[in-house]
């Protein structure tokens, strides 16, 4: 095989990847910058929410200390993860799947999820009919 052929042959498998693989809805600039302003909100809404419960398990007198700390323990690292699913590594790639995550879990606020593009609002209500 020619060094022209095997040229061919690969741009022949790119194209038949990109075919397999199509791009995701890309988002609007409008809709990314919004996404990146309510971000930092979105987290404070969410570690508030923790707190919450940091303070019911805390004050939660039924139960002896050691109890309270290792449910405290578990909470709190099961709120760690939901926060990297939630929010960590925000891109353009992913910012459906995250402005998804957030208006799932109530942390936009509807004057807020009113601001993004009808597209951007149906495909995020796409994938929560999805999941």
């Amino acid at each position: 095989m020619t060094e022209q052929d095997r040229l061919a042959a690969l741009q022949a498998e790119k194209g038949r990847l990109i075919r397999m693989h199509p791009m995701q809805h890309a988002i609007k600039e409008a809709d990314w910058k919004l996404l990146r302003a309510v971000h930092p909100l979105a987290l404070e809404r969410y570690c508030d929410r923790v707190f919450r419960e940091v303070e019911q398990v805390v004050r939660d007198s039924s139960k002896g200390t050691h109890e309270r700390y290792q449910t405290l323990f578990e909470l709190v690292q099961q709120r760690d993860r939901e926060i990297a699913r939630l929010f960590n590594d925000p891109r353009r790639s992913t910012a459906l799947e995250m402005l998804a995550g957030l208006h799932a879990e109530g942390l936009l606020t509807e004057e807020e999820f009113a601001r993004l593009s009808p597209e951007t609002r149906n495909a995020v209500a796409t994938r929560l009919g999805a999941r």
